[in-house]
C-alpha cells in the first residue's frame, strides 16, 4: 500500500528536524572537546583547522592519508606545509588522550 505524497511530506518534516537536532547535539560535543583541548585559543585559519580535524578523523577511522580542508579540491596536489604542521600536532596531542 502506497503512502500519499502529505505523509510522506510530513515523515521528511520530522525526520529534517531530528536530523538538525543530531548534529547540533553533535556539534556542541565536539565543540566542548575542542575548547577543552585549547582550540579555541589558537589564531589558525579555518580551512586548515578543518584539514587538520578531517586528519584526525581519518586517523580514527583507520584510513590514511591528507586532509586539505576543502571538500574534492580536486587539484591533486598536497596539502600545504602548513597543514601538515597542524596534522602532526593534532596527531600528537590527540595521540595522549586516546
Amino acid at each position: 500500500m502506497k503512502k500519499p505524497s502529505s505523509k510522506i511530506r510530513e515523515e521528511i518534516a520530522r525526520l529534517q528536524e531530528q536530523l538538525k537536532a543530531a548534529e547540533t547535539r553533535e556539534a556542541e560535543r565536539i565543540g566542548r572537546v575542542a575548547l577543552r583541548a585549547g582550540l579555541g585559543e589558537i589564531e589558525i585559519d579555518e580551512v586548515e583547522l578543518q584539514a587538520a580535524l578531517e586528519q584526525v578523523a581519518h586517523r580514527f577511522r583507520g584510513g590514511k592519508g591528507v586532509a586539505n580542508g576543502k571538500k574534492n579540491a580536486g587539484d591533486g596536489k598536497p596539502s600545504s606545509a602548513s597543514a601538515t604542521k597542524d596534522e602532526t600536532g593534532a596527531a600528537q596531542s590527540g595521540a595522549g588522550e586516546a
